[in-house]
């Protein structure tokens, strides 16, 4: 119960400002490059015209992916015996959310998450674990839909032929599972494959070492669960892509599926890189970049990014009225 208590340790304030600084100089330098490069012109029209019907769906889409990870979420805390109920599980992940989206770091929405759940949990170590297994099965989802989108992207080009070989991400889906699976199936020698750590704090250390044993052993005896919410992380991804296809739609871009089958999941694994602010910049060259060898315009890249994460950010808001709610309660 007194991990539960149990505060991170603060971090000085020069620390955090200068990081800021330079995910903030990153972002800026990478979209000052983009729009030097581009008719700004042509990003505007592009984005005046814009189909509102579209966009909707385009927010109705987010919506059900985040229902589809909340019961992810849900599951995998019901799979370690913390019961929660499916709405205050909502109303912390609309909160993360909006931390996710109008703070400079897309922890600020794991921290939440992790907060919600320590008290009932009675652990913060086991809420923090089982935010980052969800953590895991979303990236590997990402990593699949990529593959799988990049090989029917080789067999029916939409225009180019796209520049991310099938094979890469197939081989980084693999070597995922097989670094991954181990932890699950034998949590005891995962375990002593960790020992080692508690050279720098045997105490601290060991205790974690175990509580991640004692997680990943729980998991191994609910091995449906795992399956499960590994395919709600694949929906997501699948819902994410319906969701810039609609964004697509409302553009009036000539933008084919596969293409977003690729590019969107890869820049999801590139924004989780902490060296900008919530992907500003890095996700518009991401985007630019494969746009450019496919052939295809990086206004209708820059556009298509700007305007799709407009959307969600508008979406987000309801986390800051759920987190104002909250704060009355």
């Amino acid at each position: 119960m007194a991990d539960a208590l149990e505060e991170p340790a603060p971090v000085s304030p020069w620390r955090r400002y200068t990081v800021l600084a330079l995910k903030i100089a990153v972002s800026a330098v990478l979209l000052a490059l983009l729009f030097s490069r581009l008719e700004t012109d042509r990003v505007w029209a592009i984005a005046r015209d814009a189909s509102v019907p579209w966009l909707a769906a385009a927010m109705a889409i987010y919506f059900v992916s985040v229902l589809a990870a909340v019961w992810r979420w849900r599951v995998l805390l019901w799979a370690q015996e913390v019961r929660l109920p499916g709405v205050t599980l909502l109303g912390s992940y609309l909160v993360a959310t909006f931390f996710n989206n109008f703070l400079p770091s897309n922890i600020g929405g794991d921290v939440i998450r992790i907060r919600d759940t320590a008290r009932p949990a009675a652990s913060r170590t086991l809420a923090t674990l089982v935010v980052l297994t969800d953590r895991v099965l979303g990236l590997m989802a990402l990593v699949l839909v990529a593959a799988v989108g990049a090989t029917a992207a080789a067999e029916f080009p939409a225009h180019a032929p796209s520049p991310i070989w099938p094979s890469w991400l197939w081989a980084g889906f693999l070597l995922g599972m097989v670094v991954a699976a181990p932890a699950v199936i034998t949590p005891e020698g995962f375990n002593r494959l960790l020992q080692p750590l508690t050279v720098f704090h045997p105490e601290w250390v060991g205790d974690r070492i175990d509580r991640l044993t004692g997680v990943l052993a729980r998991f191994r005896e609910r091995p449906g669960v795992i399956v499960s919410c590994f395919g709600g992380a694949a929906l997501v991804q699948a819902l994410m892509i319906a969701f810039y296809l609609m964004i697509v739609r409302a553009l009036h871009l000539n933008v084919g599926l596969w293409d977003l089958a690729v590019i969107v999941p890869i820049s999801f694994v590139v924004q989780m890189l902490p060296v900008s602010v919530n992907g500003f910049g890095v996700r518009e060259a991401t985007f630019s970049l494969y746009f450019a060898r496919v052939g295809l315009p990086i206004e209708s890249a820059v556009t298509m990014s700007l305007v799709g994460a407009g959307v969600m950010m508008v979406f987000s808001v309801s986390g800051a009225a759920v987190w104002f709610v909250r704060g009355h309660h």
